[in-house]
C-alpha cells in the first residue's frame, strides 16, 4: 500500500451535495403525477459506485471477505445482498460495478485495498459521476423498447441481468433488479437528457415521478 496515492474526496466543509437530477426536477413547477400511472419514474441519488478491475479469483476472495458476497460468475449477471441495497454487476471479463448505500463506498474501497494487498487490481470511485434511474410499472418494458435496441423480452432479459447498451443516444447500464422494476445507471452528464426522454416516452402510458 506504500506506493498507492490516496486522496480524500469528501469535502471538509458543509457544502450540500446535489444529485445529477436536481436541476431537472427544480425546473419543473410540479412533478408529473398521473392518476393511474403505467410508469413510475424515480432517481436513486447519492449511492456509492465503485468500478473494480482485476483477476476474478483474487477479487472474488476479497469481495467475499469484505462484503460477504460473491462476484457474479456469469457474463451480464447482477447479484445483490439479502437487503437488496448492495449489488455487484459483471461489466466485462475483468470488470465489475459495485453499488452500495451512499457513504459506504469510502470504507469499502479501503477494506478491499487492504484485502487485495499487492495483487494487480484497480478500484475507481465513480459515485459523483453516475446516478441511477428507477423505471417501474406495467408499461416499463414498452418504454424501453422505444428507447434501446437490446432485446428486453423476459426470455432474453430475466431478473438478475444487466448490460451496457445505448439508450436513445446515451450510453447506459440497464439492469433488471426485480420482476417489474428496471434500473438505468447513467452518467451525470446524460442525466437530464435521459430523464426528459423517459418523460416523453412514458407520456402515453401515464407517468408519475417520485422522489
Amino acid at each position: 500500500m506504500s506506493d498507492v496515492k490516496e486522496f480524500e474526496t469528501r469535502p471538509a466543509d458543509t457544502s450540500r451535495a446535489e444529485s445529477p437530477l436536481t436541476w431537472s426536477l427544480h425546473e419543473q413547477k410540479s412533478l408529473p403525477h398521473a392518476s393511474n400511472p403505467g410508469i413510475i419514474l424515480s432517481e436513486k441519488p447519492f449511492l456509492g459506485h465503485l468500478v473494480v478491475r482485476g483477476g476474478a479469483i483474487v477479487l472474488d476472495e476479497a469481495v467475499r471477505e469484505v462484503m460477504d458476497m460473491a462476484l457474479p460468475a456469469k457474463p451480464h449477471a447482477l447479484v445483490s445482498d439479502d437487503s437488496g441495497e448492495r449489488t455487484i454487476q459483471w461489466l466485462s471479463p475483468d470488470e465489475w460495478l459495485i453499488i452500495v448505500p451512499g457513504g459506504e463506498e469510502f470504507a469499502l474501497e479501503q477494506k478491499l485495498r487492504q484485502s487485495l494487498g499487492q495483487s494487480h487490481f484497480s478500484i475507481v470511485n465513480v459515485s459523483g459521476g453516475q446516478t441511477v434511474l428507477s423505471l417501474k410499472g406495467k408499461w416499463a418494458r414498452e418504454v424501453l423498447m422505444k428507447s434501446i435496441s437490446y432485446d428486453v423480452h423476459p426470455q432474453a432479459f430475466p431478473v438478475g441481468k444487466g448490460v451496457s447498451t445505448v439508450f436513445a443516444k446515451a450510453t447506459v447500464i440497464l439492469r433488471r433488479a426485480e420482476e417489474d422494476g428496471w434500473e438505468l445507471v447513467i452518467r451525470r452528464s446524460f442525466a437530464d437528457y435521459c430523464y426528459r426522454w423517459l418523460l416523453d416516452a412514458s407520456s402515453e402510458y401515464g407517468v408519475s415521478v417520485t422522489r
